[in-house]
C-alpha cells in the first residue's frame, strides 16, 4: 500500500502541533507499517519552506523514510477535472490550487491520502480513500 502524506500531517509533528501531534504522529506510524510513504513535488515545497536548507529538509524525509514523488500527466488532467467540478458548483477559488494537485496525486498515484482536509479531498475526490487522524 502506498501513502500519500499531506503537508498538514507533517506539520503537526514538525512545529509540533499540541492539538494533532500524537494523532499525527501515530496515524505516520501505521502508514508506514502498512507500505509506502509518499509525498507529490507539491507538498515537498510548501515542507521546505520549514526548513533552513534543503539538505535539512531531504534528511528529515530519509529518516522518515519518505520518498518525493513528481505528479504524473494523468494527475495532472485530475487535478484539473475535479477544479473544473469544483467551479461548476460555484467554487470560488479561480486557479487550480496545491490541494486539488496534492489530492489527484493521492488518487492517480498512492492508494490513499493522510490528511487532515478531509472535507475538501472527501468533496472533490470521492473514491480517494482518506485516513483522517483528526477523526480518530
Amino acid at each position: 500500500m502506498i501513502t500519500a502524506i499531506d503537508t498538514n500531517i507533517l506539520l503537526d509533528i514538525l512545529i509540533p502541533n499540541e492539538d494533532f501531534y500524537d494523532a499525527s504522529s501515530e496515524a505516520l506510524q501505521r502508514a508506514a507499517d502498512l507500505g509506502d510513504l509518499v509525498i507529490c513535488d507539491i507538498v515537498y515545497a510548501e515542507l521546505c519552506v520549514h526548513f533552513e536548507s534543503r539538505s535539512a529538509c531531504d534528511g528529515f524525509l530519509r529518516e522518515t523514510g519518505i520518498r518525493v514523488q513528481p505528479l504524473t500527466a494523468e494527475a495532472h488532467f485530475l487535478a484539473s477535472r475535479a477544479w473544473r467540478a469544483y467551479r461548476r458548483r460555484g467554487g470560488s477559488r479561480t486557479r487550480i490550487l496545491a490541494d486539488f494537485l496534492i489530492g489527484a496525486h493521492a488518487q492517480e498515484q498512492a492508494s490513499r491520502l493522510l490528511t487532515r482536509d478531509r472535507g475538501f479531498y472527501h468533496k472533490l475526490f470521492p473514491t480517494l480513500t482518506i485516513d483522517d487522524p483528526g477523526n480518530a
